[in-house]
């Protein structure tokens, strides 16, 4: 052994140097200890994910409930669609993967790059709700860091057919227009939670289960709509408004007994499944947002009030004179004018404004504004649509005396298809105004008690004499059904003014006369073709709805002259 090594191993230290350096020792182990105790105990991989910023609240998504109609056809599902998700810092790709996955995306290489430079985030979408053979193709390039979430989607098997009604949701599911919206809390979703923990490479760990929340599906709403009679309405509706060369047009069908929407309809109409081509314009649901004048269509609630009040009865006579009737400046005059005495009857059946404002004449202004109040208008129809129009009915106090006249047939106030329907259920339930619904009914409502049954049911009768010979609603007739209802042409007011020129037609009634079950009201606003009166554009309308509606229902014709008399004709024919 060389001597320094001798001379070193002979070192003593001091008995204090020996303990220090033994308590250094000991220290030192007991650190080490330590560390390995809180790294294998309390801060080990799975306990350093449950850091907050390694925990992560995923959402466990749910059906919304499904929009039917009053048999079960599905109007509104949700269907399972995919939503691409990437990690960032785990993807890697060529530039060859990312043109192609970018072409499946259908968005810009440019955006896709731009998203996938978060890499601060464990997780970006990169497309919401693609189709799954889209989903399939964007598998097949088997990209790390790519995955995909489930997610559902509004889809509206029939389209445009009842877009006004259904209305449509967003991307998230939440209503926007139509039922969607007025009905949101009630069929969305309520989604679940689950808690996840994660590593700093948004690998999956574990899942707290003792903070897991259950999703709940939505509640499913069945509509009174009748998708059949809908077919009906939607096709007549269109045809008349591109064949008339008119702006747009509307159409609905009641349960006469009910008060039940068995059928909406507008033209133009949109399809809620395609966003691109989405106008709000389009959502817009004529028949119960938008207002018109209504013209001789009120004439009916006219003659109730007078014969409430005890001023006429049906037969009644009124001299028109001529046909014209000056009030101050202005002059009134019949658009299809008869000279001499006219019954109340009579003035309804050939639609005569100057026996209408003669009549409101005999009248207070409050008891035609009470009739008109009372059958709903300047009120709203309390229908459960969003955007219900409420219509203007100015208070009789403020009438002029030439506006006690023009009220009386219609002009001077407004109202909405809608408004304009359910009115006319007081003539079909002897003299109840029964509340409207797009929700099916389980039980008929009472309505309320509006009119006397005898002065209903002698509306009634007028109403039917204006679709027969001499009436102005020949072309409403349904053969087999005996029909009632009424014509109406008004005037469009254009930047304040009424022009001469464009027009509202309309056409409102209800059949069999003698136990109606059906009321179809329907408008057509500004038709530029060959004719523009009430019963020339909208009576036709009417005519096919109702027969065809009246004979799929299988409700039992009454008419039994009439039908004798076609089926003898066709017989004829035949032979």
């Amino acid at each position: 052994m060389r001597p320094e090594l001798t001379n070193i191993l002979s070192i003593r230290l001091s008995p204090g140097r020996s303990r220090l350096m033994l308590l250094f020792i000991f220290c030192g182990f007991l650190v080490l200890v330590a560390r390995a105790l809180y790294l294998q105990g309390w801060h080990n991989e799975y306990k350093s994910t449950k850091q907050p910023w390694l925990t992560y609240t995923e959402k466990l998504r749910a059906n919304r409930g499904k929009i039917t109609d009053r048999h079960g056809v599905p109007l509104a599902i949700s269907t399972t669609v995919n939503t691409v998700c990437a990690a960032p810092k785990q993807v890697f790709m060529s530039k060859v993967e990312r043109t192609k996955l970018a072409e499946l995306l259908q968005i810009k290489t440019t955006l896709l790059e731009r998203r996938l430079k978060q890499k601060n985030k464990g997780c970006v979408y990169l497309k919401r709700q693609i189709s799954p053979e889209r989903a399939n193709k964007i598998v097949a390039l088997d990209i790390p860091g790519i995955s995909f979430e489930k997610e559902y989607k509004r889809y509206y098997p029939k389209a445009e057919l009842t877009a006004h009604i259904v209305g449509l949701t967003d991307i998230d599911e939440v209503g926007q227009e139509g039922l969607e919206l007025e009905y949101h809390n009630w069929l969305a979703a309520k989604p679940g939670e689950r808690f996840v923990y994660r590593d700093r490479e948004n690998n999956y760990v574990d899942e707290d289960l003792d903070r897991f929340a259950v999703p709940q599906r939505g509640h499913d709403l069945p509509l009174a709509l009748d998708l059949r009679l809908q077919n009906f309405a939607f096709r007549e509706i269109k045809k008349a408004v591109v064949n008339n060369q008119a702006k747009s047009g509307s159409i609905i069908v009641l349960d006469a007994q009910s008060g039940e929407i068995l059928a909406l309809a507008n033209w133009p109409s949109y399809n809620p499944n395609n966003r691109k081509t989405y106008k709000p314009r389009f959502a817009r649901n004529l028949a119960v947002v938008d207002m018109f004048e209504p013209g001789s269509t009120v004439k009916p609630f006219n003659a109730a009030a007078a014969i409430e009040a005890g001023y006429v009865d049906p037969n009644t006579e009124i001299d028109i004179g001529n046909g014209t009737l000056k009030v101050g400046s202005k002059q009134i005059t019949d658009t299809h004018p008869k000279r001499g005495d006219l019954t109340v009857s009579e003035i309804i059946k050939v639609s005569s404004n100057v026996g209408s404002a003669k009549m409101a004449f005999r009248m207070q202004p409050e008891d035609l504004w009470r009739t008109f109040s009372a059958v709903g208008f300047g009120q709203y129809p309390k229908s459960g649509f969003p955007g219900e129009a409420r219509g203007r009915l100015r208070e009789y106090n403020k009438w002029k005396k030439i506006e006690r006249a023009t009220m009386s047939y219609g002009h001077g106030m407004s109202v909405s298809l809608l408004q304009l329907a359910r009115a006319y259920t007081v003539f079909t339930t002897d003299g109840r105004l029964l509340p409207i619904t797009f929700v099916k009914r389980d039980a008929l409502p009472e309505g309320k008690k509006v009119l006397s049954t005898t002065t209903a049911n002698a509306i009634r009768a007028m109403l039917e004499g204006v679709t027969q010979e001499g009436g102005t609603g020949t072309k409403a007739r349904v053969p087999g059904y005996r029909v009632a209802g009424k014509t109406g042409t008004a005037h469009k007011i254009i930047s304040g003014l009424y022009s001469k020129n464009n027009y509202y037609s309309s056409f409102v009634g209800f059949a069999p006369a003698s136990h109606p079950r059906l009321v179809v009201a329907v408008v057509v606003d500004d038709p530029r073709g060959n004719v523009h009166y009430g019963g020339e554009v909208a009576g036709p309308v009417f005519s096919e709805v109702m027969g065809k509606s009246l004979r799929l229902l299988g409700v039992r014709e009454d008419n039994v002259e009439e039908t004798f008399t076609a089926e003898r004709k066709f017989g004829q024919v035949e032979g």
